[in-house]
């Protein structure tokens, strides 16, 4: 195992994934992620989850699934012969979404001791990458730490008896799921088991793993899902990058929604864990407005409830919250386990919240186990669709009220420094002290990410958060105001005192 001996195994970790190069295919982009190092991985994660269940490795089933990358088979045949080469035992689920793979270990007849998702989301093409669970949830970073330190060891003890691969369905188990849950929600008077006829509902996959939701969720349930597109799993993803959060893949959803008259949109990430949604007159229900949706429905089931959310959510989805909705309105930091490790602190300590949501599109519910599942997401806005039309309304009525800014703006800027996060950090606390000298700024408190600061002032009436990416050499700024020109206004005096900060580079600006 020579090859090993340089390789850099802390390169692979991505918080609380892993994350690699699968296949050639872009420019200096080198290869990390083979099937030799997938296979150590595979053996890795069954020795962790043996030591951390205190189980044998000849007792373990692991289920193993994948999205559609280019590089899910041989990578997935490689970490399932890691697995198996220990003497664990796996289900091999084929296409899965990552939810589903959570789930496997709490559903009866499955119950894994643990499971591994490949995907790397929406990354390109050539990218993939390993996501681990437990009956307990998902890692966390140092899990994913020690599961590295190990395979830099690679001292693994080959079983005398290799352990046996199974094929079996568990998609079609999860999907029914969220059939039953719909089904029993809506309680529709005429039509119990096909609350959803006479809608038609449009879902975007990205040709990614979600494709299931139309023919195994929707179809079941009535509705009409002529339109929908880009259901078939292709790793190259021809038609549009898989992710929520993009312009192009969310005009792709909101013109088929229009061009077919239906009732709604879906569109979900590669590998499910993230959603948005569409109303019928073609309008995103993402970021701001699919917060708001989801809390609306969420405090009518749990009033007062707290809803945390990542820290770039607009000053009108508070206002909304906890004014219209009579809910408590948390902003944290951006990473979407950061806000759902908060949610459950806050419940620990006896501060009722029932909803983690990011504006990637990240949310997770405590009546699912804090899992961040997408299709778990439109269900329950499914739920309150058919539930609005039996009573004559809209869905969208729940958001009516939902102040929303005129103007947004996200700018990057690069730190050209090895040490960017020390210069980083710099950068924030002389933007407290240079936001502090203005009369019209003022620094907004409990703030736990960053700097944020309310822009006071008629001709700017807005907000700014300044803060440094999690992994990269970037401070991201983002800009919100109420009227027209706000935002280049605040903008133009941010520049003022960037421009005093010599390792920025502000050709973002």
């Amino acid at each position: 195992m020579a090859i090993m001996q340089d390789f850099s195994w802390n390169k692979l970790q991505n918080g609380s994934d892993i994350r690699g190069v699968a296949i050639q295919g872009v420019p200096n982009e080198n290869v990390n992620l083979t099937p030799e190092i997938a296979e150590i991985l595979g053996k890795s994660f069954a020795t962790w989850l043996s030591q951390r269940i205190n189980k044998p490795t000849d007792k373990l089933t692991i289920g193993v699934g994948r999205d559609s990358r280019l590089s899910g088979p041989i990578i997935m045949d490689a970490v399932m012969d890691g697995i198996t080469a220990v003497g664990s035992y796996v289900n091999d689920f084929e296409m899965a979404s990552t939810p589903a793979m959570f789930m496997s270990t709490i559903t009866s007849g499955f119950e894994c001791d643990g499971a591994i998702m490949l995907t790397a989301s929406h990354l390109p093409f050539n990218r993939n990458g390993l996501k681990f669970f437990t009956r307990a949830g998902g890692l966390e970073k140092q899990d994913i730490s020690t599961i590295l330190t190990l395979a830099a060891s690679n001292k693994f003890i080959p079983a005398p008896l290799k352990g046996a691969i199974t094929n079996r369905d568990f998609m079609s188990v999860y999907a029914n799921q969220f059939v039953n849950q719909i089904r029993s929600a809506v309680n529709h008077p005429t039509s119990f088991e096909q609350p959803l006829a006479g809608l038609k509902i449009i879902v975007d996959a990205g040709n990614g793993a979600g494709g299931f939701y139309a023919d195994r969720v929707l179809q079941p349930l009535g509705a009409d899902t002529t339109g929908s597109q880009f259901l078939e799993p292709d790793g190259t993803f021809p038609n549009h990058v898989p992710n929520p959060e993009d312009p192009e893949a969310m005009a792709a959803i909101c013109q088929a929604v229009i061009a077919h008259k239906a009732d709604f949109g879906i569109i979900f990430d590669t590998d499910v864990d993230r959603s948005a949604a569409v109303d019928s007159t073609g309008k995103e229900l993402n970021r701001n407005r699919l917060i708001g949706l989801i809390s609306a429905i969420v405090l009518q089931e749990h009033p007062h409830s707290t809803i945390v959310t990542d820290s770039i959510t607009s000053d009108g989805l508070t206002q909304f919250i906890q004014q219209d909705l009579g809910g408590i309105h948390h902003r944290f930091k951006r990473g979407y386990k950061n806000v759902i490790n908060e949610s459950i602190r806050l419940n620990q300590i006896g501060q009722e919240s029932w909803l983690a949501i990011e504006t990637s599109g990240h949310a997770a519910m405590q009546e699912n186990h804090f899992l961040d599942d997408g299709a778990y997401l439109v269900s329950k806005l499914l739920i309150e669709l058919a539930k609005s039309r039996l009573s004559g309304k809209r869905l969208t009525d729940l958001i009516a009220n939902l102040q929303e800014p005129v103007e947004s703006k996200e700018l990057r800027i690069k730190i050209n420094a090895d040490d960017f996060q020390g210069i980083g950090n710099q950068v924030i606390t002389q933007m407290q002290a240079f936001a502090s000298s203005q009369t019209d700024w003022k620094i907004v408190p409990n703030n736990y990410e960053g700097v944020r600061v309310s822009c006071t002032s008629d001709r700017e009436d807005g907000w700014f958060l300044l803060r440094l990416s999690l992994h990269d050499p970037v401070i991201p700024v983002n800009i919100e105001s109420n009227i027209s020109g706000g935002v280049d206004r605040i903008k133009q005096r941010l520049l003022s005192f960037l421009k005093t900060q010599a390792a920025l580079d502000l050709a973002a600006f």
